[in-house]
């Protein structure tokens, strides 16, 4: 029964070690046996069949999933659940065996499997039901809790979730135990802590949070009654980051805490922290509406109140999209609904952004907001709807008189480019039917919306684009590059065949460099589309680029022997021609110890297998010099090799290989 109330109540999975530990610690021992522990296949034996281990991820769970929802719906199967895990992990935590172990910052925990779990859930389960035994266990761990090993192991897991991050863990104080039972909300414990003489109820710990700040983070209401009665309570006091207990009540929505905090004269309830945001602020950007409304009954808050990044209470609201926050701070006068960040991003902006439709709505409704505001790299709400694919946005915003449907940003991109370089069909189709839209117009780059979504292979998009008689297929970049070199050079099959079904389209044009279409797919091994290009009669399989390196060099030196291949079954290609260095497809294939390819190029007899570069490096020299010893023996198994050939330094590939 033991083993199904673990794993029924267990607040995660439980590794298989972790199990078997917790099912060996007899509660209030000071000594951990490791005889008591069962092994896993005593512990499936006892189960009879209830429990299995899942494999993959090495823990232990119930056979079937509705017998675990039953047993975790009626825990008084078990007796007092909690009280008893709570018991058994401090226990665990205070055995001499787990006392030993030293606080370093790589502390050997061999043997000690059930230690993570004890020191991050012990105050989870004794919160839900605290037994006598497990506050006087508590107390005792509290004793020495800052040379204790689960105080590391408990930041170290609250640092991994986010919880807190950047821990000093030299810092000589890292946490009380008033600290720790503050944090998980236990009232019992903490009325006892504070009793003791000489506690510090204000004490910062290793992240700079006193304990109210913790029960605070938290919402635990009972701890927070019983620190707010003692008298010597700073109730104000900033924890980490400069948020204070109401900052960290009001951010995590806890309604109760933010009430309390709120009744407190010597809390400022506009307190900003580090970064200027105030508790309003925090509030408002995770929607907790009921915290926001309590807040601006203050007369003290400011609703307007942006913090250092210039983001207002009503900006971080709209940019996630919390329609009722929204909706309250724009009840307030002192709100400018249009105020924009210090990137120039207003609240319409953010929410066009996310997309978040009800709250651009609000917005629109607005007479100071401008539908057609750019932020600092001149994108306008629109431009930003369209790139993020929000169609109902964009929609809404294009019933805008204001709104110009062509206004390109600081890079000449309009939101017609935006949505086809994403591949938004929906939005590209909304935006072509606005006669104001040039489907053609070029970026900085010279890039057209066809030529970006060819590139990116959006076929719907291209397929849209070329419908359009103002759209001129075979539009070159600056640098020369056409959409069929862009796709080609992607491989993207499907958009480089609807392009060459197009007659104005070049299919052998060359960019700025010379590389043409077939080049750049040669390049990138995209077998399908260099095979769509050998089709056509317009194209030269063997026409070099601007250095002088063909189709067939520049897929050798990748290796894609699949190309090489199709490219040597062209009469027109030459398989030893030279780049501007001199260096033939098999010498730059040697070079990179492409193995497959060099074997098919030497089986071509117009292929000279020790031709010198400029250099006077063979093909022998530079596999050598890379210690591509496969290919070395390949070129060695063929007449008229030299070995003792030496390039113009005098190094010979046998000099190169006694060198590796």
């Amino acid at each position: 029964m033991a083993a199904l109330m673990w794993i029924s109540h267990s607040e995660r999975p439980l590794k298989v070690d972790e199990l078997c530990h917790a099912l060996g610690v007899e509660v209030g021992s000071p000594n951990l046996d490791a005889d008591d522990v069962p092994s896993i296949g005593t512990l499936l034996a006892c189960c009879q069949g209830l429990v299995t281990v899942d494999k993959e991820a090495s823990t232990v769970r119930l056979i079937h999933y509705t017998l675990h929802e039953y047993l975790r719906a009626h825990p008084e199967l078990f007796g007092t659940v909690h009280s008893t895990m709570a018991e058994t992990c401090l226990s665990y935590l205070n055995s001499q065996q787990v006392r030993d172990l030293s606080t370093r910052p790589s502390p050997d925990i061999k043997g000690t499997a059930f230690l993570e779990y004890s020191s991050v859930y012990w105050g989870v389960h004794a919160k839900r039901d605290l037994s006598g035994c497990a506050n006087l266990l508590a107390l005792k761990l509290f004793g020495d809790y800052n040379n204790h090993i689960s105080i590391r192991t408990l930041l170290k897991a609250l640092e991994s979730i986010g919880y807190s991050y950047g821990i000093d863990f030299d810092k000589p104080h890292l946490m009380s135990g008033l600290h720790c039972a503050s944090f998980f909300g236990i009232v019992e414990i903490v009325t006892d802590l504070i009793e003791v003489e000489g506690c510090d109820i204000n004490q910062r710990d290793c992240v700079d949070n006193t304990p109210l700040v913790w029960a605070a983070l938290n919402g635990h209401e009972g701890v927070i009654e019983i620190l707010l009665k003692r008298g010597d309570i700073c109730s104000d006091k900033a924890g980490r980051f400069g948020q204070g207990t109401l900052w960290c009540a009001a951010f995590n929505g806890h309604v109760g805490v933010t009430k309390m905090l709120l009744e407190r004269s010597e809390v400022n309830p506009n307190k900003p922290d580090n970064d200027g945001r105030t508790p309003l602020w925090s509030a408002a950007y995770n929607g907790h509406a009921e915290v926001v409304k309590m807040l601006l009954e203050r007369s003290e808050v400011t609703p307007d109140k942006p913090h250092n990044d210039g983001r207002t209470p009503l900006w971080s609201a709209a940019c996630d999209g919390h329609t009722q926050v929204v909706k309250m701070l724009l009840q307030r006068s002192e709100v400018n609904p249009d105020k924009p960040d210090n990137d120039g991003r207003t609240p319409l902006w953010s929410a066009a952004y996310n997309g978040h439709a009800d709250v651009v709505k609000k917005l629109l409704e607005r007479s100071e907001v401008n539908p057609d505001n750019l932020n600092k790299n001149g994108q306008t709400p629109l431009w930003r709807a369209a790139y993020n694919g929000k169609a109902e946005v964009v929609r809404m915003l294009l019933q805008r008189s204001e709104v110009n449907p062509d206004k390109p940003d600081n890079d000449g991109r309009t939101p017609l480019w935006s949505a086809a370089y994403n591949g938004h069909a929906e939005v590209v189709k909304m935006l072509l039917e606005r006669g104001e839209v040039n489907p053609d117009n070029l970026n900085m780059n010279g890039q057209t919306p066809l030529w970006r979504a060819a590139y990116n292979g959006k076929v719907e998009v291209v397929k849209m684009l070329l419908q359009r008689s103002e759209v001129n297929p075979d539009k070159p970049d600056n640098d020369g590059r056409t959409p069929l070199w862009s796709a080609a050079y992607s491989g993207h099959a499907e958009v480089v065949k609807m392009l060459l079904e197009r007659s104005e389209v070049t299919p052998d044009k060359p960019h700025n460099d010379g590389r043409t279409p077939l080049w750049s797919a040669a390049y990138n091994g995209h077998t399908e589309v260099v095979k769509i290009l050998l089709e056509q009669s317009e194209v030269n399989p063997d026409k070099p680029h601007n250095d002088g390196r063909t189709p067939l060099w520049s897929a050798a030196d990748y290796g894609h022997a699949e190309v090489v291949k199709m490219l040597l079954e062209r009469s027109e290609v030459n398989p030893d021609n030279l780049n501007m260095n001199g260096q033939t497809p098999l010498w730059r294939a040697a070079f990179n110890g492409k193995a497959e390819v060099v074997k098919i190029l030497l089986q071509r007899s117009e292929v000279n297998p020790d031709k010198p570069d400029n250099d006077g490096r063979t093909p022998l020299w530079s596999a050598a010099y890379n210690g591509h010893m496969e290919v070395v023996g390949m070129l060695l198994g063929r007449d008229g090799i030299n070995p003792s050939k030496s390039d113009n330094g005098g190094q010979t590939p046998l000099q190169l290989a006694t060198m590796i």
